[in-house]
C-alpha cells in the first residue's frame, strides 16, 4: 500500500505546491497591476501564467522524483524527460518575459515621443529582434536538452562538430536564400529602410506595411489583400515609401478640360472647398496648367495631407468636386470631342 501512496503523496504535494505559488505570483501581479494603473508591465506579465505553471510542475516534479522511491528501470529517463521539459518550459517562460517587456518598453516610448516614425522603427526593431531570439533559444535548448540529458547522443554531438565544417558548407549552399531573406530582414530592421505601418507602392500595388519576419513581408492592399513578399526583395529592387521621411504627404489630381476653362475661378473654388476639409492639412495647394495639347489644356491640382490615406480620401473627394462644380457652372469647360460632317472626297480618277 505505502509502494502506492507515496508517489501520488509525492506528485500530489508537488503539483499542488506548484500550482498554488503559480497562482500566487499571478496574483501578485494583478495586485501590482491595480495599484499601478499607469504601468502595464504587471499585466504583461501575467500573460506568463501558463509557461511559468509549466516550469514550476516539471521543475518540481523532476526534483521530487527521489523521494518517491518508484525504483523503476527507466528512472534516469523518467528524470532526464522531466528535466528536458523544464528547460523548454524556461525557454517559454523567458520568450514570454521578453515579449512583455519589449511591448511594455514600446507603449513607453509611444507615450513619451510625438514621432510616429521613431515609434514605427523601434516596433519594427523590436519584432525582428525577438523573432532572432526566440529562434536562436528554441535551437540552443534543443541542443543543450539532447546533448547534455541524454548521455547516448554527446557521440552523435560530437560526430556532427568534427563535421561542421562540411555541414556548415552544404546548409550554406542549400539555404542561400533563407540566409540572404535573414541577412536583409535585419538590415530593413536596423537600416530604417522601410518599417510596420509605412505606406508603400511595391508592385504596382499601394498599400501598408502590416508585417516584417525574417523571411517575409507582408503588405495589406487597400482592399484588404495581402501581398506576401520576400524580405530580400526590398534591398534589391526599387519601391515607393511613402512614409519616409515623415507621414505628410502631397497628392495631385489631373484634369483634362477645355482651353475656355476659367482656371482662376477654378483656383478660388478649390481653396473655398480645401478649407472645409478636415484632412486637408493647410500646407501647401496649388492648380496649374501643366500640358496644353490642339483639343484640351490639363490641369494638375495638388493638396497636402497629414498621412497617406488622408491624401487619398482627399484626392478623390477634390476630383468629385471640381469635375461637379465644373458640370454645374462651366460645362462648356469640360473635354469635347470634335466633330464635323465630312465632304464627298473629289474623285481619284484621271
Amino acid at each position: 500500500m505505502e509502494d502506492v501512496l507515496r508517489p501520488l503523496i509525492v506528485f500530489g504535494s508537488t503539483l499542488a505546491v506548484s500550482v498554488a505559488a503559480g497562482l500566487l505570483i499571478d496574483r501578485l501581479l494583478r495586485y501590482s497591476a491595480g495599484r499601478r494603473p499607469g504601468s502595464r508591465l504587471p499585466g504583461l506579465l501575467r500573460r506568463t501564467q501558463w509557461p511559468l505553471q509549466a516550469l514550476l510542475a516539471t521543475a518540481g516534479l523532476h526534483f521530487a522524483y527521489p523521494l518517491a522511491e518508484l525504483h523503476l528501470a527507466q528512472d534516469d529517463v523518467i528524470r532526464n524527460v522531466l528535466a528536458t521539459m523544464a528547460i523548454f518550459a524556461t525557454a517559454w517562460l523567458a520568450m514570454r518575459v521578453a515579449d512583455a517587456l519589449a511591448e511594455n518598453t514600446l507603449d513607453q516610448y509611444a507615450a513619451r515621443s510625438a514621432d510616429i516614425a521613431r515609434v514605427r522603427r523601434l516596433h519594427t526593431q523590436l519584432g525582428m529582434v525577438r523573432r532572432v531570439v526566440t529562434t536562436v533559444l528554441v535551437v540552443t535548448t534543443a541542443a543543450v536538452a539532447m546533448l547534455v540529458l541524454f548521455p547516448g547522443l554527446r557521440t552523435l554531438g560530437t560526430s556532427l562538430l568534427a563535421s561542421a565544417g562540411v555541414i556548415g558548407i552544404i546548409a550554406g549552399v542549400a539555404a542561400q536564400s533563407t540566409l540572404g531573406n535573414l541577412v536583409a530582414g535585419l538590415q530593413i530592421a536596423f537600416g530604417d529602410s522601410v518599417k510596420i505601418g509605412d505606406t508603400v507602392v511595391v508592385e504596382g500595388e499601394w498599400g501598408t506595411v502590416e508585417e516584417i519576419t525574417l523571411a517575409f513581408l507582408t503588405v495589406r492592399i487597400w482592399d484588404d489583400r495581402r501581398l506576401t513578399m520576400p524580405v530580400s526583395y526590398f534591398n534589391s529592387k526599387p519601391y515607393e515609401n511613402w512614409s519616409k521621411g515623415g507621414p505628410q504627404i502631397t497628392g495631385t489630381v489631373f484634369l483634362h478640360l477645355d482651353h475656355s476653362t476659367p482656371v482662376a475661378a477654378m483656383r478660388e473654388h478649390l481653396y473655398d472647398y480645401l478649407c472645409g476639409r478636415e484632412d486637408w492639412d493647410r500646407r501647401d495647394w496649388n492648380p496649374l496648367v501643366t500640358d496644353s495639347t490642339p483639343t484640351s489644356i490639363v490641369v494638375r491640382a495638388s493638396m497636402s495631407a497629414r498621412n497617406a490615406d488622408d491624401v487619398w480620401t482627399l484626392r478623390c473627394a477634390v476630383r468629385e468636386e471640381l469635375l461637379a462644380w465644373l458640370s454645374r457652372n462651366h460645362p462648356y469647360a469640360l473635354p469635347k470631342i470634335p466633330t464635323a460632317m465630312v465632304a464627298n472626297a473629289p474623285s481619284m480618277a484621271q
